[in-house]
């Protein structure tokens, strides 16, 4: 660690050291994530107090963590949580990392809703930290929601989450695979499922390959297993008028908009993310199934 005794020399160096390995977009705020970490200063004090001593415990605590970022440890996974849709959401080895792209799902459902006031019922399947269930329950204030998912440890993170954000009495979450035993009918129904063609998830980078769970990745051959799984489910939990909102990888937009039809979900809509890819894809259903 290079001998510094302020949070400007500490953050320089860091900063420095991330920008040159090529490990971070953004070095600077990644350091001071991580100095607020191991410091337990918030992000702002840091930005405003560069003169401010660093003490020995401190810079050995930072240093570690920058080590572990630059063996491509997600910043998300080293201090434990995320921000999405403006709310925190801890997160851990056992769920995917909240990404930016999939507040198109949570924008797009909204946009489709004309009364936010209404008493929906909403399930998310492979809720994961239930970023995008728990997100939708904040802006929808009588909505209720149900989050299912295969993997214990991500339940319970997700059950965390609901307890931190004040949305527990709103929320409830169950051990499932997709909609097998679930005999509710739903409102909004919506998923991120794993949609990485296999023989891609190895090429991934890093922070995603090696921190995020496989089975939130891997979505077969051609990425699309969790789809041909999922959508017979949604066909009989669909109520009157339900919402399907399903995030897709790039390209998937069109194949995944086939399986929607085919069940007989329409009319079917393709949202763009903040790049332009067609990142959700969006469907309705006119009466219910039986």
């Amino acid at each position: 660690m290079p001998e510094a005794t302020t949070i400007g020399a500490v953050l320089a160096a860091a900063t420095g050291r991330l920008k040159q390995a090529d490990v971070a977009e953004t070095p600077r705020l990644e350091a001071i994530l991580l100095l607020a970490h191991a410091s337990g200063l918030t992000a702002d004090r840091i930005r405003i107090a560069p003169e401010t001593t660093v003490t020995p415990a401190v810079a050995a605590a930072f240093e570690l963590l920058v080590q572990r970022r630059l063996a491509h440890e997600p910043v998300s996974k080293i201090v434990g949580f995320r921000e999405f849709w403006s709310l925190t959401f801890r997160t851990s080895p056992d769920v995917l990392d909240p990404r930016p792209d999939s507040e198109t799902l949570v924008a797009g459902v909204l946009a489709a809703i004309p009364d936010r006031n209404a008493a929906l019922r909403l399930v998310d399947f492979g809720t994961g930290s239930g970023c995008l269930l728990l997100s939708l329950l904040h802006e929808l204030p009588n909505a209720t929601g149900l989050g299912i998912d295969v993997s214990p440890p991500a339940l319970k993170i997700a059950q965390q989450n609901a307890d931190t954000l004040g949305l527990a009495g709103r929320a409830a979450f169950r051990l499932g695979s997709w909609g097998k035993g679930v005999e509710e009918r739903f409102d909004i129904l919506i998923a991120n499922p794993p949609y990485i063609e296999s023989g891609v998830v190895p090429q991934l980078e890093p922070e995603v390959a090696d921190h995020d769970p496989l089975l939130a990745l891997d979505g077969g051959a051609d990425g699309l297993d969790a789809y041909r799984a999922l959508v017979p489910d949604l066909a009989h939990l669909a109520a009157k008028d339900a919402l399907i909102a399903l995030e897709v990888g790039m390209g998937q937009d069109v194949a995944v908009s086939r399986l929607l039809a085919a069940a007989g979900f329409g009319p079917i809509a393709v949202l763009p993310d903040l790049g332009g890819i067609g990142r959700v894809v969006t469907g309705r259903k006119s009466v219910q199934f039986s």
